[in-house]
């Protein structure tokens, strides 16, 4: 730099390092800090001087050195830019996060990007890694997923028993159905419902008539696998998908359902109310036009369930 204009532009150049609001680190061949600017030194705590031919790994340990230096020798051996995002690795160096808006995040979530820097003479002797605060982006992001999975489970789940409606339900059994046509899995579907629940809510009120159906539907959550579908179906009318189940599989599933409701009691405003269920069990064992085949023979069961005297299982043959 012979002329005042080129010595202004270096000192220029040095300022906008110094200012600009992300991480500026140089690194020598052998990992050795060779610039640090401001950022690096709010965010980590320790100043250039400190910090300076010190090894980045000994600064943060908690980089994954393997990983670290393979992408470095890839950028000084291509002599091209590479980068990372924050939703394939959260963070490069652990910084806390300090930003008042997005205080519920622990730690500064990162991009980054490494360059290579070439020498007079053209060599790749030094790596510039530039890291990125995108802790704000990180958060919007989350919060966004955050509400949709709200909105989602809202649109999917009956709001007075947490179980699936009908709509998201019926949904599931239509997958299960196309699946065991195609694949011959065995498929059952149980439903039920309250006895007498009428008299239920005749004698005790509709408040306790929900608490009945309320404490029904944790029971069931109790009873189904994580690959079964249990959903309301309407009132106080319920249905559970049993994926890989045989009639005699569901058979099964509805005679402990029915044990354990009968065995219950609710209390409600200092009276406790016992009730039982009454089940319809069927599979795809037979030839079915669609899903709706299924609904119907458990349905016809559980009809005769109902017919034949209550707090009963009926399989559909």
């Amino acid at each position: 730099m012979n002329d005042p204009l080129d010595l202004n532009e270096f000192h220029w150049l040095l300022t906008i390092v110094q200012s600009i609001d992300v991480g500026v680190v140089v690194l020598d061949r052998d990992y050795r800090v060779q610039v640090w600017n401001t950022f690096m030194e709010n965010r980590s705590g320790v100043q250039p001087k400190d910090a300076n031919s010190r090894s980045f790994f000994s600064l943060f340990p908690e980089v994954d050195r393997e990983w670290f230096s393979r992408k470095v020798e890839s950028v000084a051996t291509l002599g091209t830019p590479a980068f990372t995002i924050w939703e394939q690795r959260p963070y490069l160096v652990r910084f806390k996060n300090y930003q008042p808006i997005t205080g519920q995040e622990d730690f500064m979530y990162q991009n980054t990007t490494l360059l290579p820097l070439r020498s007079t003479n053209s060599e790749i002797s030094h790596i510039c890694l530039v890291i990125y605060d995108v802790t704000d982006v990180a958060t919007n992001r989350h919060q966004l997923q955050a509400a949709n999975a709200k909105l989602q489970k809202l649109s999917s789940t009956d709001r007075l028993t947490g179980l699936y409606n009908r709509g998201h339900w019926e949904e599931s059994l239509k997958v299960a159905y196309a699946r065991n046509q195609r694949y011959g899995n065995a498929t059952s579907l149980v439903m039920f419902d309250i006895d007498h629940f009428k008299r239920v809510n005749d004698t005790y009120g509709h408040q306790a008539g929900d608490k009945v159906i309320e404490r029904v539907a944790e029971v069931v959550r109790e009873h189904v696998r994580d690959s079964d579908v249990a959903g309301r179906y309407g009132g106080e009318e319920f249905g559970v998908v049993l994926s890989d189940t045989d009639k005699a599989g569901g058979r099964f599933f509805a005679e402990r359902l029915r044990k354990a409701i009968e065995g219950l009691e609710v209390l409600h405003e200092g009276q406790g109310i016992r009730f039982t269920i009454s089940l319809g069990v069927a599979d795809l064992s037979r030839p079915s036009i669609s899903h709706a085949d299924l609904i119907a023979w458990a349905d016809h069961a559980l009809y005769a369930s109902k017919k034949g005297g209550r707090n009963r299982v009926t399989v559909y043959e």
